[in-house]
């Protein structure tokens, strides 16, 4: 999360409320489960860890005045760093989506080369599976594991397939092309 919240940070300065409506419009239904207090915790995380500071504060329409936070130079090459970073073999679909979302609104990366980069790390984990489903010595029952995990790869795989048709269609701003 504090990857995300840093990341949409570095398009524009925003508060809280804007950063949880983001992430709700990037989640869809998903993201209506989204606790607004936890945009908030994040923000205080990052700010404590040196990654972003408060740059003014605006009125609100009800309420506290709401605190405006903007990356540092090192929330900035966290950002990087976590665009450049594999997400890992056992990553879960939402996560990966965010950090399209992410790469998208700030501009630090290109969501078609994250889903490459993300293919051909699935590839390579299935690959492995198989060449060890095939070994000699897989008893039945690591076969039946080895199974499960070449098509929990595959269906990542396809889905990869489903985010490029989606991520070709659109522009940096997030608008799909011809879509104005």
């Amino acid at each position: 999360m504090q990857d995300v919240v840093l990341a949409l940070l570095v398009k524009e300065p925003l508060h809280g409320y804007d950063l949880r409506k983001r992430l709700t419009m990037a989640l869809g239904p998903l993201g209506e489960t989204l606790n607004a207090g936890q945009v908030y915790v994040t923000l205080t995380r990052l700010e404590k860890a040196g990654l972003v500071v408060q740059v003014r504060e605006e009125a609100a329409v009800r309420g506290p005045k709401r605190k405006v936070f903007a990356p540092t130079a090192a929330g900035y090459e966290r950002v990087a760093a976590w665009m450049a970073e594999s997400v890992g073999p056992r990553a879960d679909v939402t996560e990966f989506h965010l950090k399209l979302v992410a790469a998208r609104e700030s501009g630090t990366a290109d969501p078609l080369a994250l889903v490459d980069a993300r293919r051909r790390e699935l590839m390579s984990s299935l690959a492995e599976a198989q060449r060890a489903a095939l070994a000699p010595d897989a008893g039945a029952e690591a076969g039946l594991l080895l199974e499960g995990v070449a098509l929990r790869l595959q269906a990542d795989l396809r889905w990869l397939e489903a985010c490029e048709r989606v991520w070709s269609g659109r522009t940096p701003g997030g608008k799909g092309r011809g879509n104005g």
